[in-house]
């Protein structure tokens, strides 16, 4: 049996563990979340008592706070806190109860799918989507439904979890993150020895909030004949001047391939989109098996034509949003701290140590701020960060009481770039 040092543990080192069967993982896993938890290094699963917003209630028995500043929720322009986006959800469970009943092929079909199927699909100038029922299932369903044995996904390393499930039944080839060259060999090398040949990429990438390429990286895909998906869960709403992310920087809305996202962050409810050509969408609306054989979005799920109709109605949010990243920004690299390479919502203090990592996160909960700690396999174990994300509707008062706890963190931890 592999020991396992608890202060250098991450959740990698639980899975499969030689010698025993899963009853003897969860044991160990638990005694590892009891002795984090005694030092104050397990920051996960809090329990929340308020709803999203740029401060957050927390049910913390040993904390002094019971509010804290709240940089967890991907809700970034606070939509989910919309007078007119709650309105619509209200109204459409008033009209049609609490629960679709039924997968999307028999009988949970609504009205208001469509709707959504059709405005979503509109906002990224195109005729035609698929919802799902998560964001991760976008990604997931729809590439097991579209690549087999025969062919081949060409991953950039920093995709989501979801991308490398969606890849489990087909042949993968991955380059490093933003890499054009790397990319360029395997497209070149791999021409002509598949029958699909699909390159995927982020727009925004989750853990350093960085862009991708998208002009240099679709150029590349289309002159070796492979296809282009671009999931922008984290640009729609935040990137672009209008909120359609990355694809807007460069107005290259007919050249992807396929478009996929998630109604959980700037859409201010759950589940997930695919926008693409009419024929892909139909094949995909019988062919993804997690959309066909699951429950479909429940009638609260309404409110996501409100809230993408205010992307473009209430501009403000947006220009409230980067006010407040290039404030956060700013800040925090006066005081010396690594925030990366970043260029959107997500702001990532890099801090390289996974012990020194969670035990910063439980001083910034003591000092009244809500950060997540990402450490190894979402990131490499060198590369541990606290990150951040910003909304629309922190106040610059809230944000100054989270540089002021960074610079207490800074004088305690002797933590500098």
């Amino acid at each position: 049996m592999k020991n396992i040092d608890f202060e250098k543990a991450s959740f990698k080192d639980f899975e499969n563990i030689e010698g025993m069967d899963p009853y003897g993982w969860a044991k160990l896993w638990g005694e590892y979340v009891t002795d984090r938890s005694k030092n104050g290094q397990f920051n996960y699963r809090q329990e929340n008592l308020s709803g999203c917003g740029p401060e957050i209630e927390l049910n913390l028995p040993s904390n002094p706070h019971r509010n804290f500043v709240s940089l967890v929720s991907n809700d970034y322009l606070g939509f989910t806190q919309h007078p007119k986006v709650k309105a619509a959800a209200i109204a459409a469970i008033e009209k049609y109860g609490s629960g679709a009943g039924a997968s999307p092929a028999i009988g949970g079909h609504y009205l208001f799918h469509q709707e959504i199927e059709n405005k979503i699909a509109k906002f990224f100038k195109r005729e035609s989507a698929i919802v799902f029922s998560t964001g991760y299932t976008a990604n997931s369903s729809s590439l097991q439904a579209l690549l087999k044995k025969e062919d081949l996904a060409i991953l950039d390393m920093a995709v989501h979890a979801s991308v490398y499930e969606g890849c489990l039944n087909t042949n993968v080839k991955t380059f490093l993150h933003n890499d054009l060259e790397a990319l360029e060999r395997i497209l070149k090398t791999s021409k002509d020895n598949y029958r699909t040949r699909m390159v995927i990429i982020d727009g925004v990438y989750s853990q350093d909030g960085d862009l991708a390429p998208l002009d240099k990286i679709i150029q590349l895909t289309k002159h070796y004949g492979a296809y282009i998906v671009v999931d922008d869960a984290h640009g729609t709403g935040v990137v672009g001047e209008t909120g359609r992310g990355v694809i807007e920087l460069h107005n290259l809305y007919k050249e992807v391939d396929i478009i996929t996202g998630t109604f959980s962050k700037t859409f201010a409810h759950v589940g997930g989109y695919l926008v693409a050509s009419p024929e892909l969408v139909r094949f995909l609306k019988f062919q993804a098996r997690q959309h066909i054989f699951s429950a479909t979005l429940s009638p609260a799920s309404a409110c996501i034509s409100k809230a993408i109709d205010l992307v473009d109605e209430e501009p403000i949010w947006m220009h409230r949003l980067w006010d407040n990243i290039e404030y956060l920004k700013t800040g925090l690299e006066s005081l010396g701290l690594d925030t990366g390479i970043t260029q959107s919502a997500i702001i990532p203090v890099k801090i390289g140590d996974i012990s020194l990592n969670a035990k910063i996160c439980g001083m910034l909960l003591e000092a009244g701020i809500y950060a997540n700690q990402i450490n190894y396999p979402a990131v490499s174990r060198k590369d541990a960060r606290v990150r951040m994300s910003v909304m629309a509707t922190h106040t610059h008062t809230q944000l100054d009481k989270v540089l002021n706890a960074w610079e207490w963190v800074i004088k305690k931890t002797h933590l500098e770039k």
